[in-house]
């Protein structure tokens, strides 16, 4: 007799959540956010069903994987495309010690600053950049130490004349309007006052749409991203990965009308995520607004809907005279 699809969707989950994704879901957080299905779009039955489904293909990275991304972040995005200049620039030398003594001279001429507020998360993966790859930490900046004078005046300068590279260190590029608020509000000064500084964006994970919105900009020297995401990433989009090959009754229109339908109750001003990026993504430190809602929505976007992974959501407050 073969297991009720349930069964096998939980079983899954349940695997996922024990080698994965920390214990962060456990039955009772499951019970409580398939609660969230009321039978608004078809059976209550159904509906949870396909929110199991959906739930069974989330990808989640843990804090043990962002720690070994964070340090591809810095080898693959930053050391090894110097080494390989210092090595063309001196016949393709293997001299290890000339091709250290280059790099540390490179380094040095470096700032690493982290993309948005300095509360947010690509300012906090800073700390773990530098741990992870063993950098002094005057090699830190924020984003104002850039500049000597008021912005927007005939004074402003250079408050940092011999670093000759800059790099903007972001956990997630989503839709990419953070990395072009960057670049508007930082690079084009910098570059304005400087055309020859270097300057890099580089995330950990990126859409390919959004990284293509910032390179658009034609501001940062490179837009690079450890993991590319693809519209194949897309939940809903025309090449999916998410429903090449589904079980019997599962269908992505059905799916679809769900996700929109409660996706209204939990966020109703980005039902399938900011952006329209329809992703089933979380992180060990947040979950990014670019994921589905009806998996990440909580009290400050929807009073009665229980999440799942839950967003850490960012608060303004708004001032009165």
């Amino acid at each position: 007799m073969k297991p009720k699809l349930r069964d096998v969707y939980l079983a899954k989950i349940k695997t996922l959540n024990e080698k994965v994704w920390e214990g962060r879901v456990n039955n009772p957080t499951i019970t409580s956010w398939l609660g969230n299905f009321t039978g608004r779009v078809t059976s209550k039955g159904t509906e949870q069903l396909h929110a199991l489904y959906l739930l069974s293909q989330f990808m989640y990275f843990g804090s043990r994987q962002m720690r070994e991304l964070i340090r591809v972040l810095y080898r693959d995005l930053f050391r090894y495309p110097i080494i390989e200049a210092v090595r063309r620039r001196n016949r393709d030398t293997t001299d290890i010690a000339l091709i250290e003594r280059q790099f540390e001279r490179r380094l040095r001429s470096t700032r690493f600053l982290g993309v948005g507020n300095p509360s947010e998360s690509g300012c906090h993966l800073l700390y773990y950049y530098r741990q992870m790859n063993s950098l002094p930490r005057d090699l830190f900046i924020h984003g104002h130490q850039i500049f000597r004078g008021r912005r927007g005046s005939q004074k402003l300068r250079l408050n940092l004349p011999k670093v000759r590279h800059y790099v903007f260190i972001d956990d997630f590029c989503g839709s990419g309007e953070t990395g072009v608020d960057c670049a508007k509000l930082l690079v084009g000064d910098l570059k304005d006052l400087d055309s020859s500084v270097r300057v890099d964006y580089h995330s950990i994970f990126g859409c390919k749409h959004g990284l293509e919105r910032i390179r658009e900009e034609r501001v940062f020297d490179s837009v690079e991203t450890v993991v590319e995401l693809d519209e194949t990433f897309k939940c809903f989009g025309r090449k999916s990965r998410y429903f090449i090959s589904v079980p019997t009754g599962v269908r992505k229109a059905d799916v679809k009308k769900l996700c929109t339908t409660y996706g209204k109750v939990a966020c109703s001003d980005a039902p399938l995520g900011f952006g329209d990026c329809q992703l089933l993504l979380a992180f060990h430190h947040n979950t990014p607004d670019n994921t589905l809602p009806i998996f990440w929505a909580g009290e400050n976007d929807s009073p009665t809907w229980h999440p799942i992974f839950p967003r850490y959501q960012k608060l303004f407050f708004s001032w009165k005279p």
